[in-house]
């Protein structure tokens, strides 16, 4: 069976999947992932990037997995996908903007509420990340994109966009989803989720 690599946003925190983690509990490898010095998460000295965090993703693709990610992960999930993909089978992305800029399409400034509630994170999770539109349109692997149709954070038409961007995905919006729908919405995500590891490619 194929491993299951779940990852967080910027919160960090490996907690952040497991609502949808146990409703996917089929006996599959399922990993979650927490993010060393973003959120709550204590730093580790080996960690002082996103490329860092993109290594650590690597190093659990010795065997073929899929992706989940939410928001900064999606980001993360993307790039390693894009080092290795021979290995990612399927991936999920949840309100995941991957290089665009949300605020291009209407979303808000996350970040200084970000640091306000977590004022000890790492300096580098502002950092400026660059354009992936041209790697996302040679990415063959089938891709969910689950949206909430009211994020202020990454709209839903940075979804609507990225269909447009990757080769082989699905959209869906989640009504009265906010950012967090992977947590708020756990059992329409699971079941959308379920239905997409599930399919033929």
């Amino acid at each position: 069976m194929t491993r299951r690599l779940y990852l967080p946003g910027a919160g960090g925190s490996a907690k952040f999947w497991r609502p949808i983690a146990s409703r996917l509990n089929d006996g599959a490898d399922q990993r979650m992932f927490a993010w060393p010095g973003l959120g709550d998460e204590p730093p580790e000295p080996k960690v002082n990037g996103v490329d860092d965090l993109i290594d650590l993703v690597e190093a659990e693709l010795d065997a073929p997995a899929d992706l989940i990610a939410q928001s900064m992960g999606g980001l993360i999930a993307v790039r390693a996908l894009l080092r290795r993909p021979d290995k990612v089978r399927r991936l999920v992305l949840t309100a995941a903007s991957v290089g665009l800029h949300a605020r291009a399409f209407g979303g808000c400034d996350w970040l200084p509420d970000y640091l306000r509630a977590y004022p000890k994170a790492a300096s580098w999770v502002g950092a400026p990340i660059g354009d992936l539109s041209d790697e996302l349109r040679t990415i063959a692997s089938p891709v969910l994109l689950l949206w909430g149709d009211s994020d202020p954070i990454s709209p839903p038409a940075v979804g609507i966009y990225l269909t447009t961007l990757f080769p082989n995905a699905a959209l869906h919006l989640i009504p009265g989803g906010d950012h967090d729908l992977a947590q708020t919405h756990a059992p329409i995500v699971a079941g959308l989720i379920r239905q997409h590891l599930g399919a033929e490619s």
